[in-house]
């Protein structure tokens, strides 16, 4: 690609989606927003107010009709990303696409069919914390050996509260979602089986929810993993991981920033929402994205990388209405995908 900025569109213009707007245009180099797709008028006025030489769509065939974009990033609700993805790979735009790829592993597998008879790798899925300093920081110790084998994760992924139309199903789908890919990442492997228990319900969950749970996942190299999904612990948005070695234990996720020592106690601030605690790794990871489009790549997570998390989710909202463990099962890995 040239030297100008390379032309983005930002399809969807939530919270998510006016995050990556504000993103593109004050902190990414080499990028402009180009393009809003937003059918609702309301958020696409917001929206535009954040980049104001961007032309506004209701729909991303108009925007690719119109050449408004050189790449797309995906940012609407999981549900409608099938719809967004397909006239996307058939115009052969780039895309960065916010987890999941889709919501069911029938359609990210029509999603990875229609990528390989583009013949290039297009779609890069969003799972932001392979960026995370710390996560990649971790990720290089167990690569190393230097604290030897590792044995077992364990992870906690805490949100002070979550909005009504939050599911029970969304426990997997929304929020250990990020898990399902981080986890093998991490750990070199995949996952062979997950399992859901219930520990004692909280007496401030939502009506219609029960949790916290406990994911417990067993990966094809004999790791042991735990995560606690706790979704009304209401202090702070918290996301931790504890990993155990043969010769010791690291920690990544906990809090940073002003301690202080006041009246007779001890304090330290937490994260209120995801946007703050993974604001780095989502800086890092648009920018590494563009940086790979303007050479003709990708540089995160592939497409069969978010049909594996599909699967994984499956088999995790099984779990959760299964006594014992669920098996996973996956095709072979396209040859298309298998140097990913």
């Amino acid at each position: 690609m040239t030297t100008t900025e390379l032309r983005v569109g930002v399809v969807g213009a939530g919270i998510m989606g006016a995050d990556h707007i504000a993103r593109l245009t004050g902190t990414i180099a080499g990028a402009d927003v180009s393009a809003i797709i937003e059918p609702d008028a309301t958020r696409a006025e917001a929206a535009s107010r954040l980049a104001p030489e961007a032309s506004v769509f209701g729909r991303i065939e108009d925007a690719i009709d119109s050449g408004a974009m050189d790449a797309v990033v995906v940012a609407t609700p999981g549900a409608y990303h099938e719809p967004v993805l397909l006239p996307a790979l058939d115009a052969r735009i780039p895309i960065l696409c916010e987890k999941p790829l889709t919501q069911d592993p029938g359609s990210s597998w029509r999603i990875v069919e229609a990528e390989q008879k583009t013949g290039k790798h297009l779609i890069q899925v969003g799972f932001m914390r392979r960026f995370d300093p710390q996560y990649r920081s971790l990720r290089d110790l167990i690569t190393s050996g230097t604290a030897g084998e590792l044995l077992m994760l364990r992870g906690v992924h805490r949100n002070p509260s979550v909005p009504p139309n939050y599911t029970q199903e969304m426990l997997i789908t929304d929020s250990v979602v990020h898990e399902f890919d981080v986890v093998p990442w991490l750990a070199g492997a995949s996952i062979a089986s997950v399992r859901v228990d219930y520990g004692r319900r909280n007496s401030g969950s939502p009506s219609h929810l029960r949790e916290p749970i406990l994911v417990i996942m067993q990966l094809d190299n004999g790791v042991l993993v735990d995560v606690e999904m706790n979704v009304s612990v209401r202090f702070g948005y918290q996301v931790a991981t504890e990993a155990v070695f043969e010769r010791g234990v690291a920690r990544i996720g906990q809090p940073e920033g002003l301690e202080l020592w006041q009246d007779g106690a001890f304090r330290i601030a937490e994260h209120q929402t995801y946007t703050t605690r993974f604001k780095r790794a989502y800086d890092l990871e648009v920018q590494a994205w563009v940086d790979a489009v303007r050479a003709g790549g990708i540089a995160g997570p592939s497409a069969w990388d978010g049909f594996k998390v599909a699967v994984a989710c499956e088999a995790g909202v099984k779990a959760l209405h299964t006594e014992g463990a669920v098996s996973m099962e996956l095709p072979p890995t396209p040859a298309f995908y298998a140097v990913d």
